[in-house]
């Protein structure tokens, strides 16, 4: 671990969200490794998720991280209350629904989660709703049949998943001002779309800086392949959280 993983405070570690989005256990589990004590989360989206079975995430969880894990859960209420009690049992911190799955698939999502984790006695994990995917931009929206603006649109499916009762949002950092003014202080705001200063942009649409989206209200940011496909991962990110955390001193 450099200096500079001792010396900038946890909360800016702790806003650092790594993508581990690699398809096999033994990477990921190298790369958490080099990150260890450089960042409080780590995320295991499907492709790790799938990879390497759902045991990761425990096994993430005994290096010390907060586990992020992305499936974006969107199918009936059934089987999304269903899969919401299986990711608190396996240890998720934090984990994904669709907004667009409706109030109705959101609410079991909210309900089935705080039951779980009274049921299985541990801390419940937070919920948010993805709203628009980075990837995605007005053009794109347009061709799949939506009148709104991505900005329009992310508002609104927002509104619905605070109504319902989840503890924020998934939202490109574009948007994350007006999520934060939209869903108040407390919400969980997290930007994927985040690249450094530099970075190639890769497939995403709606990117920013670190400081761009911790300026604009993001609570947490996640970054991947900067930092997994970096010559040393716990430098790159490093220097991630020393940029966030001179983000969070301006924004004071």
């Amino acid at each position: 671990m450099t200096d500079t993983a001792v010396t900038v405070p946890a909360r800016a570690r702790d806003a650092l969200i790594v993508a581990l989005d690699l398809p096999e256990r033994d990477a990921a589990l190298a790369v958490a490794r080099d990150l260890k004590g450089r960042c409080g989360w780590v995320k295991v989206g499907m492709t790790l998720y799938d990879g390497a079975g759902p045991d990761i995430v425990r096994e993430l969880r005994a290096l010390g991280f907060k586990v992020f894990v992305d499936l974006k859960l969107h199918d009936i209420p059934h089987q999304v209350r269903g899969a919401c009690g299986v990711l608190v049992r396996q240890g998720a911190n934090l984990f994904t629904v669709h907004a667009s799955g409706g109030r109705a698939m959101l609410e079991a999502a909210a309900s089935a989660t705080a039951a779980a984790a009274e049921r299985f006695g541990v801390p419940r994990p937070a919920v948010i709703a993805v709203t628009v995917l980075t990837s995605l931009d007005d053009a794109a929206l347009a061709e799949m049949g939506f009148s709104q603006s991505a900005g329009e649109h992310v508002a609104a499916l927002a509104a619905l998943a605070r109504d319902a009762g989840v503890d924020g949002v998934v939202c490109s950092p574009a948007e994350a001002a007006g999520m934060r003014a939209l869903l108040g202080p407390e919400a969980l705001v997290v930007t994927p779309g985040v690249r450094p200063s530099g970075a190639e942009t890769g497939d995403q649409s709606r990117v920013a800086t670190p400081a761009e989206a911790i300026a604009a209200g993001a609570s947490h940011l996640v970054v991947g392949r900067p930092v997994t496909e970096a010559p040393s991962p716990g430098a790159a990110a490093d220097a991630i959280v020393a940029e966030i955390e001179t983000a969070i001193q301006g924004r004071e």
